[in-house]
């Protein structure tokens, strides 16, 4: 018992408590952006839950999970302006095309590994993103807006709160899944694949076809996570599945910690909150250089990321862990 009862794992249930009773401060304080931004940070993290499930427990570096986020989103998008409104048509459909998707892109791509690996996942996702640049009745790389969620008859997923607790319920049920697979015989051969394909190969597991089960796998997860994020935002664009937008998934993996389980969504937060917090920090630093010096730098709010890389940097040398790395080896004072 008093092993749970450790820093990492509190702060695990004080993170969804508090996630939990982001509707009700929304509803009576009025100020519906917090439980926005908080959707968003819950549908991102699924994604990056996926990711790490390949990358942080299979040791497979994907630059095109993105590619999922996008198909789960065009999914929605297409069958929305033609008419098709039903979400158990939109979502098995995205799901389903998600899956063979990945699975395609994981048959080749698992064939090659280091940087081979890396340059045909995200060769894949680039032909995706140029593709949709190319569809001009969906809006091409101006995007498209969706007029309506989808519909699901009794759950009414055009209330924010509805929608916000069905999203967390899934990143919970990811959570949940994720934790499962790598605790099984399943993920024991996936991250024993990692540490030494050959030798798994010659004890007898066939080490392809399991790294190409978790390819789909979590190609289908961030195919839903895709499905959310249009219905969240009510548009979608190319830019869904750039190749930055896979940078922004693995800086959140790694920054909350790859091969734990609840470190991306750890990852997720962190990140998405200083996107929030730093441009405001860096406006009024701006504004006192600018003062000091005469030298115009009213534009690098817009650069939040020159102080997040170091941030990165940090991390990456010091704390290889993530966050998540870093709670686990604190003890209770």
């Amino acid at each position: 018992m008093t092993s749970r009862l450790n820093i990492r794992n509190c702060v695990i249930v004080v993170l969804l408590l508090a996630l939990a009773l982001v509707p009700v401060y929304a509803a009576l304080s009025g100020n519906t952006f917090p439980m926005s931004f908080s959707a968003g940070v819950i549908i991102q993290a699924m994604a990056a839950v996926s990711l790490n499930l390949i990358m942080g427990f299979g040791g497979m570096v994907s630059f095109g999970h993105a590619a999922y986020l996008g198909i789960g989103g065009y999914v929605v998008g297409i069958l929305a302006k033609e008419g098709v409104g039903s979400g158990l048509v939109q979502w098995p459909l995205a799901l389903v095309l998600s899956g063979l998707f990945a699975l395609s892109v994981g048959a080749l791509s698992l064939r090659t590994r280091g940087i081979y690996f890396i340059m045909i996942t995200l060769a894949f996702t680039q032909m995706l993103y140029y593709v949709a640049n190319a569809l001009d009745r969906y809006g091409g790389d101006d995007g498209l807006t969706i007029q309506r969620r989808s519909e699901f008859g009794l759950v009414d997923l055009s209330s924010r709160t509805i929608f916000y607790y069905l999203c967390l319920a899934l990143l919970l049920v990811t959570v949940y899944v994720v934790w499962r697979l790598v605790n099984s015989r399943f993920g024991l051969v996936i991250q024993g694949a990692r540490s030494n394909d050959r030798r798994m190969n010659a004890i007898g597991f066939p080490t392809f076809h399991y790294k190409l089960v978790c390819f789909v796998i979590a190609g289908v997860i961030c195919g839903l996570s895709g499905v959310l994020l249009a219905n969240h935002t009510s548009f979608i664009s190319p830019a869904l599945m750039h190749w930055t937008r896979s940078g922004d998934l693995i800086v959140m993996t790694v920054l909350g910690g790859m091969g734990s389980v609840f470190g991306p969504v750890f990852g997720a937060v962190a990140f998405l909150m200083l996107e929030q917090i730093l441009p405001p920090l860096i406006r009024p630093m701006a504004s006192l250089f600018t003062i000091a010096t005469g030298i115009d730098v009213s534009r690098a709010p817009e650069y939040w990321q020159i102080l997040l890389g170091p941030l990165f940097l940090l991390v990456v040398l010091f704390a290889r862990g993530g966050i998540d790395g870093v709670l686990a080896g604190m003890r209770r004072g």
